[in-house]
Formats: C-alpha cells, structure tokens, sequence
C-alpha cells in the first residue's frame, strides 16, 4: 500500500510539472503551484520528498531574485556572453532588417490558425488580369526564344520598344510617378508568363522591378530624387542597373572594397563637397544598356567635412549615378552560360559624385546595408520564384503531353512504372510551387519585408524547379537533348545555374540565412537577449536579461511539453475552419512538428550558441524544416482555394506526404550528427517516441499521379489551370504549341487511335507501313475514308512533333525538316506488299488471310489486355519475347543447348540490321524491284522512283483524299 501511494505521489508532481508547462504558466504563478503540489504529496507519501524536495529548492530560487540572480542568471549571463561572436554593423542590420510573418508562427511552434485563415488569398485585379490578358500576350506572341538565344543574342528592338512603351519596366511604381502599381501576385503572374516564353525577356523585366534603383528610390529616396527618376524609370526612357557585386565580394556582399570618400570637386562648373569614387562590379543585369546605375560602397569622411570628426568610417552606403557621368564605364559584356539577357561590369576610377546622388541623401550614409537586405525580398520573394514557377509549369505541360504522345513497346511511355516514379514527382513539385508562390505573394502583399520567408521562396523554388527539368530532360530524352528551335526543354536546363546563384547564392541561403535570419526574426526572445549579451551597460543588460531569460526557458518548456504530448497522443486538432476530412490530419501533423521545431532550435541555439553559425550542415537541416511546414501550410492553403477534384487531392497528397517525409528525415539527420548525443538523443525521443511516423510516397499514389500527369481538362483541372497561368498555345509550328497540338489532337481521336493500334500490333493489316495498313483497313470496311484521314492527320502530327532539329555542318542554321507521314506525302509510303504477298500465295497455293478476320479484329469489341491496359507494357505472352514460364520448359533447354545446326562464324560476319528505317527501306526498295519485273513493267521508271504508281489492291492518297485507281494524280 505505501508503494502505491509513493507512485501516486511521484505522478502527480510529475503530471503537476507537465501541466505547468503546457499552460506556459509564469515563473511565479508556477512555483506557488509546484509548492502547493508538494505539500500535498508529502501526505499522501513522504517518500515524496525524494523528488519533492528538490522541486521546492528549485522553485525557492526562482522566487528569491538575489538567489536567482546569483546561482543561475548571471553565470548564463556570463557563459553565454563569452560563447556568442562578436556581431558586426552590416551582421546586425541584417539580422535587424526586414519583418516576420506567417513563418514566425511556425517556427514558435504554435501556429495560430484563425489568423492563417484569415489572410487574403491573392488575386488579380481587373486592371492586372487585362494587362496579363493583352500586353503580356502580345508581348509573349512577339518573343523567340531560340532566336534570341543563337541568332540575336539580345531582344529584338520591337520587343523592346514595346516594353518601354507599355509599362513592363515600372510595374511597382506608384501611378503618380506613371508607374502600374502592381500587386506582388500580378508582378508573380506578369514575370511568370513572360519566362515562359522567354527567360530572357523575363529577367530584362524582371530586374528593374526588383532589386535596383526603382524601389530603392521608392523607399528611400528624397523626393527631389524621386522626381527625377521615377517618370523615367516607368516609361522606360530610363534603364536601371544596381552594382553590388565584384571580383572580390559576392556571398560576402558586406566585404565590398568599393570605396566612397567625403572631399571637395567640380560638378556641374561648381565646387562641391561630394565623394571621390572607385568601384569595380561584376555580374550586373541589365549593365550593358542602362541609363543610371546604382552603386554599393563603403563611405569614409577621413577630414570629417561631414561634421563629425570622430566618425570616419559611415559604413556601406547606396548611391545613384547616370551612366553617363563621367568615369563611369558600362558596356562590356559577360554571357552568363549562354543566357544573352543583358549582365556586364561596371567601372569607375577617381569618380567624383555630388552628395546628393546617395539615396535618401546624406542622412543615408551608411544605411545602405539596411536598405540592400530590406529591398532584396522582391527579387527573393517574387521574380525568381516566378521564373521557377514558370519553367515547372511548362515542364508539366510540355512533357505530360510528350509522355502521352511518345510510344515505345506499343503504349504511351507515360505508362511505365519508373516513367511514372518521375512524372509523379514533376507533378507534386510543379503543384507545390504555385502554391508556394500564392502563400508567399499572399505575404508580400500585407506589406513589409518578411526577409526569411523570401529567402525561403528563393532557395526552394529554384531547387525545385531543377529536379523538374531534370526529370522533364530524363523522360523526355534525345527529344531534349538536341538543341534546335524545337526543342522545349534545353533553353530553361541551360540558364538553371543563373536562378540557383543569383539574389544569394543557393548553399549559402540554405546553410546560413534561413535559419541563421531566422532564428533572429521568428524567435520571441532570443534577437533581444543577443542585444543584451552584446551591451556595454552589463549592469541593466543583466536585469533586463534575467526577465528575458526564463521567458525563454518557459517557451521552451512549453514546445518541448507540447511536442512530448503530441508524441504520445498526436498533435494539436487546432485547424483553419475550413479544414476538412482531407486536410485536417495534416494540420494536426503540422502542429506536432511545428512545436518540435521549436524544441529542437532552442537546443541547437542553447548548446551550440555561436558555433552554430559554423555548423552550416545544422543550418541547413534546420532550415529544411522551417521551410518545408511553411511549404505545407501554402499546400493546404492553395488546395483550399482550388477546384479540390480528385486530381488536385492527389497532386496535393503527394506534394504534402513528400514535404512531411523530408521534415521527419531532417529532424532524424539533425539528432545523428548534433554534437550533444545525450540532448540530441532525448529530443529526439519527445519527438519521435516510436520512430518514424512518416513513410515515402507509395508505389500506388506515384502510379495514380502518373496517369493523372497526362489527362487533361475535366480529368486534370489541375493541368487545365496551368494554361492559363502560361503563356499557351497550340499551334504546330511553335516551340511548345506542337507538342501541345499533337496532345489535344490525340485526345480527339483517342478511341480510334488506340483501336486501330490495338489491331495493327495484332498483325491483322497486309502491309510494310502505317500508311498500307489505314488503306487495307479502310478497303476491307473496317474503318471510314473519314476516319482513315482522321488516323492519317494525327500520325502526321505526332511525328513531326517527336522530330528533332538538324542544322547545317556547321551548326549555324537549323534545316528545315520533312514529314514522311503528311498528308501530302502520305501516298509516297504506299507499298504493293499486299498484292506481292497475295499472288505469291496464290500462285503456290496457299490460302490467303480472310479480311474478315481483320474486320473483326478492329471492329469487335473484345477483352483483350494490350496498349494502355496491358500489365506487361505491351509484351504479349505470344510474341518474340518469352514469358520465364515458357523459357524454363524442358523443350526450351533442350532447344537452347543444341548447337549443332549454328555457324558462329558467318553469324558473326553477318551484319544484325537493328534500325528499323534501314530494314523498311530495304524491304520496301526489294519489293519495287519485284514490282517492276511483274505485269506493272510498262511503268516508267521515274513513275516507279516518286511512288505514284500503286497496286490495284491500294486507295492512292493525296491531300489528305482517298482516289480510286482511276483517278488523276
């Protein structure tokens, strides 16, 4: 009995412990209670006292301040101090700049739904949707992107000049400057449509838009400036460009040896005070053509004519200068691996620019970090993710129609299993980005500089639209691989390494910004505590710290109950109130792993301290967590506001599931390498108490996606909305439009299509080509003349539209190619096979095949498993190709082992004619021979040559007509 009354002692102060920290109860409120608590066991059971006495010392030192000061805030104070780096300026208006939003609720590890579901999901307004509609379409109808890249190696001048004239290059500026005041969305859906005709083109747009003089102006500018500029800008009679970048500064922008210095010059016929400039830049867009161009340096007033003798060092400082002032050099181009958008240098030695062309004037001096990190979320936020976006969206289109097109071993390719295990994959990925830049756009819409979420957005669309378009150039194969103006892929696979560098190289955001700016912005306590490590007033900071401190152990302790809890029973219920059946269980996921992301940073920020800046592997785990819950909510949120079709609950079932897996192998990658096993080990245990709770995406979903990825319309509606998102066409001449053509012409004659195939792999047709068999077919009845040029029409398509570039020896032009199975050459591949084969058995007396037998074959509605259907992809038990069952017969042993009747020698001598082309040609070429020895001998030759003349037995074909023998061709 009194071992029974000791547990139920022990449970309780532990429950009591439990229940204080899942209701975040205060240092004060939660002594008293844990005291309480004690008293009360130690009469249930004495032998309470083992853990109750501790607990009460405990809670006494909490509630003495000098005791609590002395034995556990000022040795934190004090050991943490010396464990945190210093903090440099352009280090500490970084981490200062910009705003938190939506990811700041995840990373606390309490998301608060009812403000998740209240955010404004972002639309176009009526003004936008028309731009969108017209300009950008007649701007995309205007743009080659082959021709740009090999012929022009630039925009074509009309291309520009509609541009500038139609407001492309001013879109955030406001409509009092002549600017189009955009929302973040429409610029999203403006740069979108544009890369998807042409990066080029989109990222010419894309740059004055983002990261340049423009917003900074916007910003920052006086209004003197502003005048001056801005009309300019809008109209574009001004081209902008912004030089950070150097030989020598890159991921390292801070670390910039450009230099500005305070002295007197001439400008203007005038002695002025002003800066003597010396700058070098590299890799800036749009630098070869602008007009003005801002600059990034470190500004020194060593004589103090500022006024201020004891500060010579101002720090980095933004400044703008037109591109003709003198010194200033621009023009020199680079090619940024064969992109031919306009990116060149910027030089300048012993330039003199007055005071005033510092952005926001003097009082700006040595803002200009501030100003960078503030301003770089459009380009981060905004234009990259769209051109990612983009390129993920014409991938969907442009390989699912290809992969529905293309057949190897008599079915689409797009039904093979390990096709399927990418499309499934191109599929989810493509879903998830334009959901992600919804929640995003959504964010920057509400206003400010949320720098984390955009650094997220930058890193994890572009790294995604790599594996899209490397998976599109897998299944799409040599059709990707020869370059040419046919082909869809290889222009975005090429400039791939410009998104993933630009705006941040990609390592470097991942290992070091989302997490390291992270922490800083979404933590409730710790950017405050930094601040006061880092004070010189200690004996304030201390106070101040020791309030802060066990705020902060109380978070902790909170998310780690949370996280305990949820273990055990699942997380939180807590949903948006439009959760349902569907989404529910994922917002119950997202809150156990949002509250042990808490946990977990605040074990790596507590142990590590300032070494996690230097655990960048760490980092970037961390950073794939955050990111990938942030990831889940836009999932969730973008399903929500969609058609919620069973082919959007797959796309979104899978994107979610392959979000879920990552963040569980990066918590469990995170646990295996922390540096603090017994930490490590025990968060690892609240976290994950039986394992892992999430498995890869199954076979079966990756298969029902697959099949998905090539349906459209009421099928897909996911695929349908992509078009409108794109800049869409069908038409057979274009880059993308043939390949969408053939698509939608197959999906009109689909049933026929398959039907006839079905018949002619079943060898029911007399004939060496697909032109012989759709005449035999339509002689015997068994289709129409209209479906007969319906078959005719779409096999013309669909080979031109598998047919690669060819160019000249030189590769400088690209020839144009002939379709064999047009119309118009149709009759040309007409063989009297038939008639030969039919006399020869005659004359021997054989019986011939009955065409009814055929007409059966393709008319009858029967069971058979082949095409699409067929298990075995097309490999039928009958054919060439034996099942393992029929080989292992001990016929089949018997007639493999008996060599007796091979020649090895000749057989090896004898060349094996594996192209099919050479073989046809060679058969065809061997029956016109026989053709010309038989009763067809008074045709004359060049008639033979050019295939006019056909056997009795065959319709002749031409312009898409069926001719009876005694027509004229």
């Amino acid at each position: 009995m009194a071992i029974g009354f000791f547990i139920l002692a022990i449970l309780i102060q532990l429950a009591m412990v439990l229940a204080i920290f899942l209701l975040s109860l205060s240092r004060v409120t939660g002594s008293i209670v844990a005291l309480v608590t004690v008293l009360v066991t130690a009469f249930i059971s004495s032998w309470s006292l083992i853990l109750g006495i501790p607990l009460a010392l405990l809670c006494l030192v909490l509630l003495i301040a000098p005791l609590r000061q002395s034995l556990i805030t000022k040795p934190v104070y004090k050991a943490l101090g010396g464990a945190m780096p210093s903090m440099s300026d352009t280090e500490r208006e970084a981490l200062d700049a910009g705003t938190s939003w939506w990811e700041k609720e995840l990373f606390m590890g309490a998301p608060n739904w009812d403000t998740f579901a209240k955010y404004p999901y972002p639309e176009l307004s009526e003004e936008e949707q028309s731009f969108i509609d017209n300009e950008v379409e007649v701007l995309c109808a205007m743009l080659d992107e082959w021709k740009i890249h090999h012929e022009d190696k630039e925009l074509s001048p009309e291309a520009w000049r509609f541009i500038k004239d139609n407001g492309f290059l001013g879109l955030i500026i406001p409509k009092e400057y002549g600017g189009l005041e955009f929302s973040s969305y429409a610029q999203s859906r403006v740069m979108s449509k544009i890369a998807s005709r042409s990066p080029t083109a989109a990222v010419t747009c894309m740059v004055p838009n983002s990261l340049g003089p423009g917003e900074l102006l916007m910003h920052y500018g006086t209004d003197a400036q502003k005048q001056r500029w801005l009309p300019g800008l809008a109209k574009g009679d001004e081209i902008p460009c912004f030089g950070l970048t150097g030989p020598e500064a890159g991921s390292d922008a801070g670390a910039i040896p450009d230099t500005g210095v305070v002295c007197y010059g001439m400008h203007e016929g005038e002695q002025v005070l002003g800066l003597r400039m010396n700058f070098s830049k590299r890799w800036i867009t749009l630098a070869p053509i602008a007009t003005v161009v801002g600059l990034a340096f470190k500004m020194y007033d060593p004589e103090g004519l500022l006024g201020d003798p004891k500060k010579t060092d101002y720090g980095i400082t933004c400044a703008l200068v037109p591109a003709s002032h003198e010194g200033v050099i621009t023009g020199p181009r680079h090619n940024p691996v064969g992109s031919p958008f306009m990116n060149g240098t910027v030089d300048g030695t012993d330039v003199f620019i007055p005071l005033d062309y510092i952005i926001g004037g003097v009082e700006n001096a040595g803002r200009g970090w501030r100003m960078l990190m503030e301003c770089l979320g459009v380009g981060r936020g905004i234009s990259l993710p769209a051109l990612s976006t983009s390129a993920s969206e014409v991938a969907y289109l442009t390989v699912g129609a290809f992969a529905k097109v293309r057949e190897q071993f008599k079915i689409s390719i797009g039904k093979f299993e390990g096709i399927q295990d990418v499309t499934s994959s191109m599929a989810s990925n493509t879903y998830m980005l334009e959901a992600f830049r919804h929640l995003v756009t959504c964010g920057l819409n509400q206003g400010g500089t949320p720098s984390v979420m955009t650094a997220m957005a930058k890193y994890y669309a572009t790294e995604t639209m790599r594996d899209v378009i490397n998976d599109g150039m897998d299944v799409v194969g040599g059709r990707a691989v020869q370059m040419g103006p046919r082909n869809f892929l290889a222009i975005p696979y090429q400039a791939i390494p410009v998104s993933i560098t630009v705006e941040g190289a990609n390592i470097l955001t991942r290992s070091l910004m989302i997490f390291g700016q992270g922490a800083m912005r979404c933590h409730p306590y710790l950017f405050d505590e930094l601040q006061l490590l880092q004070s010189d007033d200690k004996e304030n900071a201390l106070k101040e710290f020791d309030n802060l401190f066990f705020k902060h152990l109380g978070y902790t302790f909170n998310r780690g109950a949370k996280a305990f809890v949820a273990g055990y029973v699942g997380g939180s219920s807590h949903a948006p109130n439009f959760a349902d059946s569907f989404t529910r269980p994922y917002y119950k996921d997202i809150n156990r792993l949002s509250a042990g992301f808490a946990l977990t940073a605040d074990m790596a920020l507590g142990l590590l301290a300032g070494d996690l800046k230097r655990k960048e592997m760490l980092s970037g785990r961390l950073a794939d967590i955050h990111a990938h819950l942030f990831i889940c909510t836009a999932i969730l949120q973008f399903y929500e506001y969609g058609s919620k079709s069973e082919a959007e609950r797959l796309h979104a079932e899978v994107a979610l599931k392959n979000s879920l897996y990552t963040i569980q192998e990066a918590f469990l990658s995170l646990f295996a390498n922390f540096p603090n096993r017994m930490a490590a080990s025990l968060v690892s245990f609240v976290i994950f108490p039986s394992g892992r709770i999430f498995a890869p995406v199954s076979d079966e979903l990756k298969r029902q996606l697959g099949d998905t990825f090539m349906d459209d319309f009421e099928a897909n509606p996911f695929r349908d909305y992509l078009k409108t998102m794109v800049y869409y066409n069908t038409e057979p001449d274009d880059v993308m439009g043939r390949m969408e053509n053939a698509y939608q012409t197959l999906l009109e004659v689909e049933p026929l299509w398959q039907k006839f195939k079905k018949a002619e792999h079943k060898d029911h047709f007399e004939g060496l080509t697909f032109e012989d068999h759709v005449v035999y077919a339509s002689q015997n009845g068994d289709i129409t003349e209209a479906e007969a040029e319906q078959l005719i029409r779409y096999n013309a398509i669909r080979f031109d539209s598998l047919l690669t570039d060819v160019f000249d020896k030189h590769l400088a032009e690209a020839q144009p190619r002939d379709n064999p199975h047009s119309l118009d050459n149709a009759v040309h591949k007409l063989t009297d096979y038939a008639q030969l084969k039919n006399q020869a058995q005659a004359s021997n007396g054989v019986a011939t095949d009955d065409s009814a037998q055929t007409a059966d074959a393709v008319t009858a509605d029967n069971q058979e498993s082949t095409g699409d259907d067929n298990p075995d992809h097309g490999y039928e038990s009958d054919g060439d190709v034996k099942m393992v069952s029929e080989q292992d017969t001990v016929e089949e042993v018997q007639e493999q082992a008996d060599f007796k009747d091979t020649n090895p020698d000749a057989e090896a001598l004898d060349p094996r004619r594996r192209d099919a082309e050479t073989h046809l040609s060679e058969r065809m070429s061997y029956n016109h021979s026989l053709h010309k020895t038989d009763s067809h001998a008074d045709t004359t030759q060049n008639e033979i040559e050019n295939g006019v003349e056909k056997s009795d037995n065959h319709a002749e074909w031409q312009d898409g007509l069926r001719r009876d023998e005694n027509d004229k061709i």
